[in-house]
This record gives C-alpha cells, structure tokens and sequence, in this order.
C-alpha cells in the first residue's frame, strides 16, 4: 500500500559502469532525504528499450514518506536539478540512448498529475504500467496490491502482463 504522501522516483543509467551508476542513485538518495524518509529498491539489470546499440541499464527505485510539503512544479524542478547534478545532459542526448541518469516521478500517493511544461509532470508516470524495470522495484516498495491512480489496476496485475520482458535482479545495493 503507497502513503498519501509517498513520492516514488524510478532510477535508471548506463553510462559509466555499475559503480558509477550506483553512486549517481545514491546521491539522488541523499538529495530525497530533504523530503523525508528514503526507502530504496534493489537494482535491476535490463536490456536497452529500443535506440542506439548500447551497455545494458540498471534501474531501481527510491519511495520517499514525505515530510515537507511540495508543489508539483517544484517536485519536478527539483528532479530534473537532481539529473544535471548526476552528469545528465538532456541538450546532447539521443532519444532511446545511453544516458547517465534518469530520475522518473513513477507515482506520488493516488495523485493524478497532468501538468503541462516545461517543463511537464504526469503521475502516475506515462509508460510506468509498459515498463516491467520500473513495475518491479516498485513492487518492493509499495506492494504488488498498491492499485495505481487513475488505472484501477494493481501493480501485481500490470506486472503479470510484462513478464515477457528481461529483468534481472541484481546483488548491487543503493546506499540510502
């Protein structure tokens, strides 16, 4: 079950190697702690969806019980601050391509948030009910029976239908 005031951040990279990608998760880790307690998914190995040929990604997710308040303008503000701070560069980047860091608001409570930018905020995130590297360390922090807002399905459902994508678990840790 997601808190009304759990903000889910969907982590992925493939720019660097694993330890570099895991210490730009950690420090968007650190960074959420601003907003209240950090809880950290494991990491996943996955292939590229689509683009450029290009190293496999590792993704994870953070769920943060936020304590402060936020605004949806400044929650994205703050993420896409996060990005640059870890080495993203969204000017020189190919669509679908190898990136350092990708920060994704995946789900915030049972808000629906549909705030057109720039720059632009939709929760649940568009493509988090396609994306089994998104569905399954989410799954880990709010529970497979956390039905997502404006959906109606439950992440134990969506996931189910996904299983046909590769995921793998890996013993790789966030240091929250």
């Amino acid at each position: 079950m997601i808190g009304a005031d759990t903000i889910v951040l969907g982590l992925g990279g493939n720019v660097g190697g694993d330890e570099q990608v895991l210490a730009r998760f950690a420090q968007v880790a650190r960074a959420a702690r601003a907003w209240g307690a950090v809880r950290a998914s494991s990491v996943y190995r996955t292939a590229p969806l689509g683009g450029p040929a290009q190293p496999d990604y590792l993704h994870a997710a953070l769920a943060v019980d936020a304590t402060v308040a936020i605004e949806p303008r400044a929650l994205i503000d703050a993420v896409l601050e996060l990005e640059r701070a870890c080495g993203r560069d969204r000017g020189s980047e190919v669509r679908w391509g190898p990136r350092a860091i990708d920060v994704d608001v995946l789900l915030w409570g049972m808000r629906v948030i549909d705030r057109h930018g720039p720059p632009s905020l939709r929760v649940p995130h568009e493509r988090l009910t396609t994306r089994a590297f998104a569905v399954a360390p989410v799954i880990e922090l709010v529970g497979d029976d956390t039905i997502v807002a404006g959906d109606r399905r439950t992440l134990a459902t969506i996931a189910t239908g996904l299983d046909w994508q590769r995921i793998e678990r890996t013993a790789l840790v966030i240091s929250v």
